[in-house]
């Protein structure tokens, strides 16, 4: 139905005949109960009429308020039940960052900005919508002036909670009060990253002797999270010519969840002779390291026997983009040791006897184009994989899908008989 022009719309003909009295009356009742109306409004009139500035920043403050005001519902609802369906998470976060947005840009007047953190602290206490980053941009861009700033500290910190105190103790820093944060930084000395945090502190502020103190006892009791403060210590060490002491912790961050690039980063640090001492020492700690990065440390050395050992303690993964690296792995060792590979491959195979999806069928259907490769390519013996083709193929000949994948996949699979 084609839309009404105004001059044939029976509301327009009304509202030319009302008061503005009663006009404003029936629009302030009207954006009242709807605030994204009272929002549409508050857009209308900023485009269409001149406004002062005080006017222009009233109106920004109102219209973020009317954001709000329509948010709220359904993040009461995500608080009260932890979170929701996608479509009111996404709403809701939207239109939080609308707000954030809106308020970096340093135009909202004191009161709204102090109305809106006074909306969203309940919130971020309570921690239960499922929308913390959110909540907690729209709380620091309210905050313009360091007055602000202290008052947002003040209130995570009686908050009390661990991560609400750290957003505290982090605020206090930044404004340079050394007491406050001082006093929530002893509260939690628990982790490397804690420790490094007041070490780092002591030395941007000329106490190089405390830092250092701090930065050692970190080391010995700091649980986790050590990363940085070993490169703190490390980076002092080798200014003052303390070469040992610095290869000693680079050591320690390279075997601390030890990697590939981890290796060959420590490896390109030393000399030979720091190496010879090294390599045995990292080497024991291979067997802490994750088989994938196991697996890449013993290729990168070229130690193919116990690269194959690591490969094939693992089964076939299922999915292959889940392990490309096993897998590309197994083929640049196929030649060299093809039973091992082919017992790897065949492990992906699972049971061939029970019915599955068609994708499953496909799946399988690509290890066995693998299976095939290494009986007939590189092994050369095609007795053999005809022997375990027909079997296959006849044990599961009432599967009209199986076969059809594998007849996809498989060179030669419809002409085994």
């Amino acid at each position: 139905m084609a839309r009404k022009g105004k001059q044939d719309d029976p509301l327009a003909a009304l509202l030319e005949t009302a008061p503005k009295a009663k006009l404003v009356d029936l629009i302030v009742s009207v954006a009242a109960s709807h605030p994204a109306v009272r929002r549409e409004c508050l857009a209308y009139l900023n485009r269409h009429i001149v406004l002062s500035p005080n006017q222009k920043k009233q109106s920004e403050g109102e219209k973020l308020l009317a954001l709000w005001a329509e948010l709220a519902p359904d993040l009461d609802e995500l608080d009260a039940y932890g979170g929701g369906d996608y479509d009111a998470d996404s709403h809701v976060s939207s239109l939080l960052q609308e707000i954030a947005q809106a308020l970096s840009r340093k135009k909202t007047p004191a009161a709204y900005r102090q109305q809106l953190l006074d909306n969203v602290l309940p919130y971020i206490e309570s921690g239960n919508a499922g929308l913390d980053d959110n909540l907690y941009d729209v709380a620091y861009a309210a905050c313009y002036t360091d007055d602000d700033w202290g008052a947002l500290a003040e209130a995570f910190e009686t908050m009390g909670e661990d991560w609400k105190l750290d957003h505290a103790r982090r605020i206090y820093r930044k404004l340079g009060n050394r007491e406050k944060y001082l006093e929530l930084r002893q509260r939690k000395l628990d982790t490397g990253a804690d420790y490094y945090d007041l070490a780092d502190f002591h030395w941007k502020a000329g106490e190089r002797q405390k830092a250092m103190e701090v930065a050692e006892e970190g080391l010995h009791r700091g649980k986790g999270r050590m990363d940085e403060l070993r490169q703190f210590v490390a980076k002092r060490a080798k200014s003052a010519g303390n070469r040992e002491r610095y290869l000693a912790l680079q050591f320690d961050q390279a075997i601390d969840h030890l990697t590939c690039d981890k290796y060959k980063a420590f490896r390109k640090l030393c000399t030979a002779a720091e190496w010879k001492h090294y390599e045995a020492k990292i080497l024991a700690q291979l067997a802490n390291a994750r088989d994938t990065e196991q697996l890449r440390i013993r290729m990168h050395r070229k130690e193919y026997e116990d690269a194959v050992a690591v490969l094939t303690r693992c089964r076939h993964p299922l999915y292959a983009w889940d392990s490309a690296y096993e897998l590309q792995t197994a083929r640049r060792l196929e030649s060299r040791y093809p039973e091992a590979i082919l017992k790897y491959y065949l492990s992906g195979l699972g049971n061939l006897k029970n019915n599955a999806p068609r994708k499953e069928y496909t799946r399988k259907a690509q290890v066995m184009k693998k299976v095939h490769h290494v009986l007939v390519d590189v092994l050369h013996d095609a007795p053999r994989w005809r022997d375990f083709a027909i079997k296959v193929k006849q044990n599961n000949i009432k599967r009209p899908a199986f076969q059809e994948e594998f007849a996809k996949a498989v060179p030669g699979w419809r002409a085994l008989k």
